[in-house]
């Protein structure tokens, strides 16, 4: 079983076992991000940049605002806007601005960008079976249930997870609401 102390080569105990719970939490995090890099990493894409486009994918046809997408990422991302330039660079979104307010640019996932989420599908959805599978559904349920109160408590946990959107988002109140894309890296079944 592996053990904090023993991977990080620390000889002093931690100062509390908050210190050392939410440490583990940070390393586990940092693993499961670097197992997911490795396997959007051969489409030549960054884990980032894979949820752009999966939340594009659940926002169709319709597409984001720039702040929407902020706030619906994963992990922060403080420039959305270049983020957004390099994946309309590869050809994988479409943008065009608001007809009614022209600081508003609405983002649409493309037909590649949609041809690429298909053939990474098979492989993503392998993902969280191949890194949390040798967990059973009890011990996945009360995983579940204890991240979400963790995050419960963090003065982030509603925040957008751009800081970029959190700026845009004051800007853009006049955008209409759409529907929200799921939060979770596999793609919907419905997609």
């Amino acid at each position: 079983m592996a053990n904090l102390k023993l991977e990080i080569a620390q000889a002093p105990p931690f100062s509390s076992m908050e210190e050392e719970a939410m440490l583990n939490i940070m390393r586990t995090s940092d693993c499961l991000h670097r197992a997911f890099q490795r396997k959007t990493r051969g489409w030549g894409l960054t884990s980032t940049q894979y949820n752009v486009l999966r939340i594009l994918r659940g926002a169709q046809p319709q597409g984001l605002t720039c702040s929407a997408i902020g706030s619906r990422m994963i992990t922060a991302e403080p420039d959305i806007t270049r983020l957004l330039s390099r994946l309309k660079v590869l050809k994988l979104i479409r943008q065009q601005r608001d007809r009614h307010d022209r600081r508003i640019v609405w983002t649409r996932i493309s037909e590649a960008g949609l041809g690429l989420l298909r053939e990474m599908d098979p492989a993503i959805q392998r993902a969280p079976i191949e890194l949390l599978g040798h967990l059973s559904g009890a011990e996945l349920a009360e995983l579940i249930r204890l991240l979400e109160l963790v995050r419960e408590r963090s003065e982030d946990s509603h925040a957008p997870a751009s800081s970029e959107a959190a700026a845009l988002e004051k800007r853009s109140a006049a955008t209409p609401a759409l529907p929200s894309a799921p939060l979770s890296l596999l793609p919907h079944p419905s997609e």
